[in-house]
């Protein structure tokens, strides 16, 4: 067999990202051709969502410990964007609680954009150092907490947030180029991380958490370090949130949009990286379908319209039957095959890990 050069060994290597942008590549780009302003909003909004899930993924499937609270950094750095690009005066006028540097201050987007993702995940980082000792399922309950926490103070924080009424003004720069090369950004951040040593010693411990240990893997360090990339990312879908719609409510960061980032993750497969992907284009389709069938669609001479509220059912029942029919994911834990040769899906499995992960990493690292 002819041994593969450097050249084809990083194609190789890079494949599970790349195939993944180029698939995004060609809805933004026939969706664009399409002219349609509200199909371009609808993809924009779906890209949102995929920075969310991927930055839910980067900890939950790389440590196979369940997260419900990640919503909580999107709404952080929504807001602080929010804090940092407002005119002055509005600001003022609306958030008389934030401190004078805050108030005065209207930075560069991209500026904003960095020190609001920071924000996030300096939070993420200081939650993480006092759940991550724990076991799982108090981690999953620890992080839900954190979320109702951080929704509560927010709701009633009315001079810094409002409240319950809406901060109004945000610079309105994101359209779904933006958010495409946004989400171009975090998968690579996400990939990196994976195929990194870091990343494999957590999928180490996602696969046996004691074997892991007795190769010396972290697992605490770990989880603190996954964590905290998480909440970074989550933060950057924060911020393109909150200059998508120009608007930021904190009703609009708590349950649905909890249900509806995971049963994302979930129904595409949270083990990988194009699960992630895969389950926010699936679940941005089929929801974008159900809606127009709620309004209606002609086909031939039949109306056929969806009684009101029913996608949510739909979508129930889907993520249901794929948590039964295929726990795995659309994906089954798998990224895309190298198409030019033997297929050599990277999967986290149990021996690739620990002999790789594991194996590589040391306490500490």
């Amino acid at each position: 067999m002819q041994a593969m050069g450097p050249i084809e060994k990083q194609l190789r290597r890079f494949w599970p990202f790349a195939s993944l942008a180029l698939i995004l590549l060609i809805i933004v780009v026939v969706v664009d051709a399409s002219g349609s302003i509200l199909m371009q909003r609808t993809v924009a909004d779906g890209l949102i969502k995929l920075i969310v899930v991927v930055g839910i993924y980067i900890f939950m499937g790389n440590s196979g410990v369940l997260s419900f609270g990640s919503i909580v950094y999107m709404m952080i750095g929504a807001y602080a964007t929010a804090w940092m690009t407002l005119l002055p005066n509005l600001k003022r006028f609306t958030l008389p609680g934030l401190p004078g540097f805050l108030i005065e201050a209207q930075l560069d987007p991209f500026v904003s954009l960095i020190l609001a993702a920071l924000l996030a995940a300096a939070v993420a980082f200081v939650l993480a150092l006092a759940i991550m000792r724990t076991n799982p399922i108090a981690i999953s309950i620890a992080t839900f907490a954190a979320m109702a926490m951080g929704y509560t103070i927010y709701n009633n924080w009315e001079r810094v947030t409002l409240g319950t009424s809406s901060i109004i003004g945000l610079p309105m720069y994101v359209d779904m180029w933006v958010v495409f090369y946004w989400a171009l950004v975090v998968m690579a951040i996400a990939y990196i991380y994976q195929i990194s040593r870091f990343g494999l010693a957590l999928r180490a411990s996602r696969e046996d958490e004691v074997a892991a240990r007795a190769f010396g893997v972290n697992v605490y360090i770990q989880r603190v370090i996954a964590f905290t990339l998480s909440g970074f990312v989550v933060g950057i879908g924060g911020v393109l949130h909150g200059h998508f719609l120009g608007i930021l409510t904190v009703n609009a960061f708590w349950i649905q949009l909890t249900f509806i980032t995971l049963a994302m993750l979930v129904v595409g497969g949270q083990n990988s990286l194009a699960g992630a992907v895969v389950g926010v284009i699936v679940i941005t389709a089929a929801t974008e379908i159900f809606r127009q069938m709620e309004k209606g669609a002609e086909i031939g001479s039949t109306l056929i319209q969806l009684p009101l509220g029913v996608q949510e059912v739909i979508l129930g029942v889907l993520m249901l039957a794929i948590m039964i029919f295929r726990p795995a994911g659309i994906m089954g834990g798998r990224e895309i095959p190298w198409p030019f040769g033997p297929p050599k899906p990277i999967r986290g499995g149990r021996s690739r890990t620990l002999e790789t992960g594991a194996g590589k990493a040391r306490t500490g690292d």
